[in-house]
């Protein structure tokens, strides 16, 4: 089977930069591979949903610019293929003195991304947004909103897909050869050739990267978000988003409060290493896996530095009554016995030999392959913004 193009990965940033190679060249022959039977079966359909303003992230980063763009494309793409979606806003809020100067970088990074409208708040200004919410200061981003990205990627494999896209469910990438200006991609059904591969593999991004490269100096360490939910008649105490400052030592924004776009309110995520790339319950265990993490120059040095907020995060995962009282430090109202046990959702966290937990993209080219190798959040936002990224590159190459 003889195409252009072929994608690795059908999630959202695989399925949006094929729907993107295909409106740009029509007559390009793409295809995707997802080894699973459905796609958006990983990160895109395991997360919290948010539609990101781009608030946090520092200006002129690739992270800064994917995801203001993408949010642009985004919402124009829901309004035109009538996606359900709701711009709700949140309040990012401070409840120690030590927070305030976090909380005015990330006012001011917001306005250096040209988000308009966001408002530096007191306490009782934030209470006027969150009634429930304990705060000392806060912001408001009216720009902010929820929509289930399931819903997104399956929109785009549809339109993928009319465009004369091929999309191949259960087809798991065995290997990449390349050689002749062209690639052979082998799955455990059949081989594919092209002449380029882009690689969207999530949290195989690293496997994927390592059949081509040489030199893949980071490893993706999978960390799992646990979820709760509220009881249905404690939904009053959150109306809309509601985040704390986030650590800047860590690529997570802390657990926080968000209204789902079905209804419902989710509670957390917290940040615990999982046992295995897909281990979405405590008791999925890859012993490989575990050990190929374990193993990890970065991810020890990681360990060792961090093994105080690491242990925090696993007692939160094994204890309601930990995981309640983290909730409480935001919303002081709150029992453990207005929570319901939620999802979760794995994040292919890219980190490097020296111990560095990458924050930005991170894609590594060579002639005949493209690696989107670290796309955290908020890139289910700018998936349609990275998506155009690789298709012009891709076009150069064709």
């Amino acid at each position: 089977m003889q195409y252009d193009v072929i994608i690795v990965g059908g999630g959202a940033v695989g399925l949006a930069t094929a729907l993107q190679l295909k409106k740009q060249s029509p007559k390009l022959k793409v295809v995707v591979l997802e080894k699973e039977n459905v796609v958006a079966n990983h990160q895109t359909g395991n997360n919290s949903n948010v539609i990101h303003s781009g608030v946090y992230y520092k200006p002129g980063s690739l992270k800064a610019k994917n995801c203001i763009n993408g949010y642009n494309m985004l919402l124009d793409f829901l309004r035109e293929n009538e996606v359900p979606f709701n711009l709700c806003g949140k309040v990012i809020v401070a409840t120690e003195e030590r927070e305030l100067p976090t909380l005015k970088t990330i006012f001011e990074r917001g306005q250096a991304n040209g988000l308009s409208n966001l408002k530096m708040l007191t306490g009782p200004q934030v209470k006027e947004y969150e009634p429930h919410v304990a705060s000392i200061a806060g912001i408001h981003v009216p720009q902010t909103g929820i929509v289930d990205y399931r819903v997104v990627a399956e929109k785009y494999a549809e339109l993928f897909q009319k465009y004369d896209g091929h999309l191949k469910l259960g087809e798991k990438v065995l290997d990449v050869q390349l050689g002749n200006g062209q690639a052979v991609v082998v799955t455990q059904k059949g081989s594919y050739t092209g002449k380029l591969v882009v690689n969207c593999a999530g949290l195989y991004s690293d496997k994927i990267a390592k059949l081509t490269l040489k030199d893949v100096n980071f490893k993706i360490i999978p960390f799992r978000g646990e979820y709760y939910k509220l009881r249905k008649e404690k939904e009053y105490l959150c109306k809309t988003l509601i985040y704390p400052v986030p650590d800047p030592a860590f690529p997570f924004l802390g657990v926080h409060f968000t209204t789902m776009v079905g209804g419902g309110v989710e509670c957390g995520p917290n940040a615990v290493l999982a046992f295995r790339r897909e281990g979405y319950k405590k008791s999925d265990v890859n012993l490989p896996e575990l050990a190929e993490t374990l193993a990890w120059p970065g991810f020890r040095k990681v360990a060792a530095k961090y093994w105080r907020t690491g242990l925090g995060e696993m007692h939160r995962s094994f204890s309601k009554a930990a995981f309640t009282k983290a909730l409480q430090k935001l919303m002081p109202d709150i029992r453990e016995e207005d929570l319901v046990e939620g999802g979760a959702g794995v994040r292919a966290q890219a980190c490097d030999r020296t111990g560095g937990l990458l924050d930005d993209f991170l894609i590594l080219e060579d002639k005949q392959v493209i690696n989107v190798c670290n796309a955290p959040s908020p890139a289910a936002t700018s998936s349609l913004a990275i998506g155009k990224t690789v298709a012009d590159w891709a076009g150069k190459r064709l």
